[in-house]
């Protein structure tokens, strides 16, 4: 059954699908950056609530800001913005059609439409799903990065920008000179205070070209930080057969696991849907719940994904069940990265790893290696480094840290230890190549990559620690390197 509006009601009847009526709803939020871990995360949670009949107002308008995202806008068009979610549950799979987005924006080079619709009254959040490099962060001094292409072309051109922030600011221009009350702009990704970097992005961008404009932004708009936890893999034909065995033909449907968590501050100045009533968790310590999970969690993704990438592992599920993959993570993540990480209402940080082993070792969830471990320029500086930092000032164990650290390097060289090539994953591949090559024969030339580790290169016992292992992976291999620290 082709997914569309005429043929919801049409849906085998074991389909949950929406109980409201879609052409009665109208928008509240525009979603910049959507993609699948967004119609898996917020746009359930906003579904859930219209299934309530509440916040009927608040229905998602889609959109992007590169050339790729108008083939998704034409995909999700064709099925009157619909999506089919199906939860992979070792103990049995389901499906569900979710229908609070209703329209995208057409994209166009300057962004015009996007601007405009965000100028819009009726729009109160504007929120994001962006990749760790996406905030144009520098990644060891954590400020705007003015000096970044992008941000060069949105300040000589403020009325037609390339990035998102750029258009956000065009947007809020209009709306102050319209004297229309600004949106909360609401971040919905994996960095790590992402709210108040959000801020500094789109203020910091604002001052170089309208300084009053960025005062009125500083003092005006809201940008709650949030923590999002959702495992959410990659569409390809495997997906679209799965949604095919449930009766319904979605080009684009999404798979996720039977685990959502989603913990937001609650700053928002122009309003916002009730999604406390559907089981988000509001709080003033986001903070905690997030630095738990991008530790533990997203941390551990690029600890087992690294090594996986390098010992020829296609889905972390497989890496799980790895022996000395899934035993190297819960040993760093035991010993070296929960000292680190605080608890939270009802759950320990060691209660934390055991979820996400059993998460990860999910076998439905087809989560790819490859996936995981892109852009791991953003996500070790991320996720991982700040441990390692805290790890050293504390004198605590490091050894592990260090060893991942390793093989990050080892697979930045561009092949796995079977010789086959690891194609280039990672916005800076390039410059990470060329410095795993020459680590390879002296392991400091990895650490010199100042945009990565900045003091760390001389602290001299993380350096001893690195060269450590991977001059053993070079000479006796990842297996071997990993052998030593489990015995360690």
């Amino acid at each position: 059954m082709k997914l569309s509006n005429k043929t919801l009601q049409e849906l085998p009847d074991d389909i949950k699908r929406p109980n409201y009526d879609r052409g009665g709803l109208t928008p509240g939020i525009i979603h910049i950056g959507l993609g699948n871990f967004h119609r898996a995360h917020q746009a359930w949670y906003l579904h859930r609530l219209m299934q309530q009949g509440q916040s009927h107002d608040w229905a998602i308008i889609g959109a992007g800001v590169r050339p790729y995202d108008e083939t998704q806008r034409l995909k999700m068009a064709e099925q009157d913005y619909l999506t089919t979610l199906i939860e992979l549950d070792p103990k049995g799979r389901s499906a569900e059609v979710i229908g609070s987005m209703i329209d995208y924006v057409p994209i166009e080079e300057g962004n015009k439409p996007l601007i405009t619709r965000m100028a819009d009254p009726a729009i109160r959040i504007v929120s994001l799903t962006v990749t760790e490099s996406g905030y144009y962060i520098d990644p060891v001094s954590k400020g705007f990065d003015n000096r970044h292409d992008d941000i060069k072309y949105d300040v000589a051109n403020p009325d037609i920008p390339r990035t998102a922030f750029g258009a956000i600011i065009a947007a809020l221009k209009q709306r102050r000179h319209g004297g229309i009350d600004p949106f909360t702009v609401q971040s919905c990704d994996n960095l790590q205070g992402n709210g108040d970097l959000c801020r500094q992005t789109v203020v910091s961008l604002a001052h170089l070209t309208d300084p009053d404009l960025a005062k009125w932004i500083e003092e005006n708009c809201t940008f709650p930080n949030s923590m999002v936890d959702c495992i959410v893999p990659a569409t390809g034909q495997k997906e679209i057969a799965l949604a095919t065995g449930f009766g319904i033909d979605d080009t684009v449907p999404v798979t996720h696991e039977n685990f959502r968590q989603w913990v937001i501050e609650d700053k928002f100045c122009a309003g916002r849907p009730d999604w406390d009533k559907v089981g988000v968790t509001f709080s003033d310590d986001v903070h905690t719940y997030e630095a738990m999970k991008i530790r533990i969690l997203n941390g551990g993704h690029q600890i087992v994904a690294n090594a996986g990438e390098v010992l020829s592992v296609e889905l972390i599920s497989g890496c799980m069940e790895y022996p000395l993959i899934s035993a190297f993570y819960r040993k760093v993540a035991e010993d070296e990265i929960v000292p680190h990480v605080h608890p939270v209402p009802d759950v320990t940080p060691s209660d934390y790893v055991d979820l996400v082993v059993d998460r990860f070792s999910n076998p439905d969830i087809i989560d790819t290696v490859r996936r995981v471990a892109f852009d791991g320029s953003s996500r070790h500086t991320g996720f991982l480094l700040p441990v390692l930092r805290d790890a050293l000032e504390t004198k605590e164990g490091i050894k592990g840290l260090a060893l991942s650290e390793a093989i990050w390097a080892r697979m930045c060289e561009g092949t796995r230890e079977d010789g086959s090539i690891i194609e280039p994953n990672d916005p800076i591949w390039g410059n990470l190549t060329k410095a795993a090559k020459a680590a390879r024969i002296e392991p400091q030339a990895w650490l010199d990559q100042d945009n990565l580790y900045g003091d760390l290169a001389s602290n001299m016992r993380f350096k001893e620690s690195f060269s450590h292992w991977l001059s053993l992976i070079w000479a006796d291999g990842t297996e071997k390197a990993l052998k030593a620290y489990l015995n360690g």
